[in-house]
């Protein structure tokens, strides 16, 4: 009984290890592209649907089973899913679909303080088809997205090209925009290109009234005390106008701090600290401030933000610190 069961068990193991695995046995006719989708291929073609046998005649089967074409080696099938049998030999299905255009879509922006969230609207046209299994599939098209997004390069603000690609649905949520940029999104780019057609897009314009996410990067500089190489008492004093950030002077300093905001930023809070204790409060866009806090350390904060509705207001916070040790 022992040696009966561990037969049945090794043919088991023999046939799920070696069951063959058989190559697509159709080539397309015409002008068509070939599109993975998990473990199954779909076939799309330009203009018509013709399918060649690479097996020679064969039996021709729609994945529901249904016989669709006996002995022959083309057929010039109806958009779906089919397999071929030959000599008793069921080969791998494949999908077979007719390239069109999604139709009617528009692009629209939903203001976000924390993200750029877009709408996609129209007949988004996706591949749907049924495996040998019975169950549903569909296949989403690709896309790209472009737009113009702010950098901050140490110095300024700059427009910096990016792009995401994602496949196609009607909403995609993008990182928070903080100026005003055109957005693309553009369809089937892989597909198209295969075709020899020209790209197919659709754009909208994130204007500059309607951008409400803020940030900011704070800078500060310390006003120059004496000159390079002259004697002085003091342990370490600003000779030319530096950034501080993260830096030891000798005391009393007059700090310049430059909140560097984004364009939608309308209000602004800064807070110098001695260690816990607020020291000053201003609501300018920049400020200047003499910092005399001894040997405790301390730190600005600075805030920007838009009001966006009454109650909703997006604040962004950076501190930098500052020690005057003497």
């Amino acid at each position: 009984m022992r040696k009966l069961f561990l037969g049945i068990l090794v043919c088991i193991l023999y046939s799920v290890l070696y069951t063959p695995v058989y190559a697509l046995p159709v080539e397309c006719v015409g002008s068509a592209t070939q599109v993975i989708n998990g473990s199954d291929t779909l076939l799309i073609f330009k203009d018509e649907i013709r399918l060649r046998s690479t097996i020679g005649d064969a039996d021709w089967y729609s994945t529901d089973g249904t016989s669709v074409a006996s002995g022959t080696a083309e057929l010039f099938p109806d958009e779906g899913g089919y397999y071929l049998v030959k000599e008793g030999v069921e080969y791998s299905p494949f999908y077979v679909f007719l390239y069109s255009e999604p139709e009617n879509l528009s692009l629209s922006v939903e203001l976000d303080c924390e993200a750029t969230v877009l709408a996609l609207a129209g007949d988004l046209k996706p591949f749907v088809y049924t495996r040998r299994n019975g169950t549903q599939a569909s296949y989403a098209r690709a896309c790209s997205i472009n737009y113009n997004a702010l950098a901050w390069n140490t110095e300024e603000w700059v427009d910096s090209a990016a792009s995401v690609t994602a496949t196609l649905k009607a909403s995609f949520t993008l990182p928070a925009l903080y100026g005003p940029t055109p957005i693309t999104l553009c369809y089937d780019p892989a597909i198209r290109n295969a075709f020899g057609l020209d790209s197919a897009c659709v754009t909208v314009d994130l204007a500059a009234e309607d951008v409400r996410a803020v940030s900011h990067e704070m800078t500060s500089l310390a006003t120059s005390r004496g000159k390079e190489g002259e004697k002085s008492n003091e342990r370490n004093r600003p000779v030319s106008q530096t950034i501080i950030q993260g830096s030891e002077y000798s005391g009393a300093l007059e700090v310049a701090f430059y909140s560097n905001p984004t364009p939608a930023a309308q209000f602004y809070r800064w807070t110098i600290y001695k260690a816990t204790e607020r020291i000053v409060t201003r609501s300018d866009q920049d400020i200047r401030s003499p910092c005399m806090i001894g040997k405790i350390p301390g730190f600005a904060v600075a805030q920007c933000y838009r009001a966006v509705f009454p109650q909703k207001q997006h604040r962004h916070r950076l501190s930098d610190n500052i020690t005057s040790p003497d």
